[in-house]
């Protein structure tokens, strides 16, 4: 889908345009004014961005943060970018979502899957710095 709307082929509200990526409203936005940031290029999670594309993208993504902040006077943002998991469309994006105050938003970060003497957090970092190490 988001193909189709860097194609031209699907309307979107656009609010910024490069060679490299396009930034449009969300047609079911969580609040209005919600963002999606993508890259041109058909991506499906953050680590297939190339290396010399991460800067430029993220830069972006903060300039939008601030923009949707300053532009519809919202108390802060929520950014997030899902990978395979709750990515309803496999094409990368990053999402710039404006937040007020008891806006009513109900995080989902839950149930939480403490560290125990079975699962140390220990073995978990071991796996993350030789999955670093190796990759």
């Amino acid at each position: 889908m988001f193909c189709r709307i860097v194609a031209g082929e699907l309307p979107a509200e656009v609010v910024h345009e490069d060679a490299a990526t396009l930034a449009f409203l969300d047609h079911r936005p969580l609040f209005r004014g919600h963002v999606l940031l993508v890259p041109k290029a058909h991506l499906t999670v953050l680590s297939d961005l190339p290396a010399d594309r991460v800067g430029p993208y993220f830069t972006l993504a903060q300039r939008l943060q601030r923009a949707v902040e300053d532009g519809l006077g919202a108390d802060g943002s929520m950014i997030l970018i899902n990978n395979i998991i709750s990515q309803s469309v496999p094409h990368l994006h990053l999402h710039v979502i404006p937040r007020h105050k008891k806006d009513g938003l109900r995080f989902w970060l839950g149930p939480r899957h403490p560290y125990d003497a079975e699962h140390t957090p220990q073995s978990y970092a071991d796996r993350i710095r030789r999955a670093l190490t190796d990759g």
